[in-house]
């Protein structure tokens, strides 16, 4: 079997210190568009879901966008909308519509040793014996393919937040730096190579090499956990920050510039000097905690 995180795992440290940083929504300002113009539009078409478009929308811009669930791998969200979200709707409930069951793929998405990716999903189809599981997985690789080629043709030019730039010069001189993202590994090298940001990285880690929280604990192996931060906009980054025991920065949504000014200024060279852990950290999740709510609006 192909060791997908062979890069992560072969990466040598040159500094002490460690920031891995996550992408979309965090670094670039691209999650309203992937979300809206590529990631909805094929799920609606795929999952047939058309008798309650209005509706699907808004549980994905709830799910992706704007609750705790923002930046989630994408499996792990469709999962969400149908399962949870969508069935719930009121206009789902108003017109009867049942939401299609994709309990085999469901299955496969909440599976502890699931690969959450397109390779994945192939393996997974190609080790299948049931007709059903299979016609349900080829449903979902369908989808993330159409979105990974939408994503390709429509999402281009796609700003940095202020302060970003600067930041990743600063970090660079001092410590190491990844990505650690649930993006597929060519978009993330397509967008940091176009914007000439790429140098600053030992290594672009996106959903093929496995989970955030995997990526962290390969690092773990490397790096002292107190000092390694991880740079996110979204409860997955803290979780898989919280999970290998390592210090989390957060990107707060809607206020992303103010975040990066911050972290320029004052958060980074706590984070060096020592003084990042405790009562700083603390502040900065509280503060982030209060972006993001649990439930949506129309319950």
């Amino acid at each position: 079997m192909t060791d997908f995180s062979r890069s992560l795992k072969d990466l040598k440290p040159t500094k002490k210190y460690l920031v891995a940083i996550d992408s979309d929504g965090c670094v670039f300002d691209a999650m309203g568009i992937k979300q809206r113009e590529c990631f909805c539009p094929w799920m609606i078409a795929c999952f047939g879901l058309q008798p309650v478009a209005d509706a699907a929308r808004e549980c994905k811009e709830f799910a992706d966008l704007f609750s705790k669930t923002r930046g989630a791998n994408r499996h792990k969200t469709i999962v969400r909308i149908l399962t949870e979200l969508l069935p719930e709707h009121p206009k789902v409930k108003e017109r009867g519509f049942k939401v299609p069951k994709f309990d085999y793929y469901c299955n496969w998405v909440n599976a502890l040793n699931s690969l959450l990716s397109n390779d994945g999903l192939k393996q997974a189809i190609s080790e299948s014996n049931n007709a059903q599981e299979k016609n349900e997985l080829k449903i979902a690789l369908d989808w993330s393919n159409k979105v990974n080629q939408a994503v390709a043709d429509i999402v281009r030019n796609i700003s940095l937040f202020k302060w970003v730039s600067e930041s990743l010069e600063k970090v660079s001189a001092i410590a190491d730096i990844i990505i650690c993202s649930a993006t597929p590994t060519e978009a993330l090298e397509r967008e940091w190579s176009e914007h000439g940001i790429d140098k600053y990285v030992k290594v672009i880690a996106g959903q093929e090499m496995g989970t955030k929280a995997q990526h962290l604990a390969i690092m773990c192996e490397k790096y002292e956990r107190d000092k390694i931060l991880m740079i996110g906009d979204a409860p997955g980054d803290q979780h898989a920050a919280r999970k290998n025991g390592v210090l989390f920065y957060s990107i707060n949504p809607g206020n992303e510039e103010a975040s990066w000014k911050r972290f320029y200024d004052e958060s980074f060279d706590k984070f060096i000097e020592g003084k990042y852990a405790g009562i700083y950290e603390s502040a900065v999740i509280k503060e982030f905690e209060g972006y993001l709510p649990e439930n949506p609006p129309w319950k």
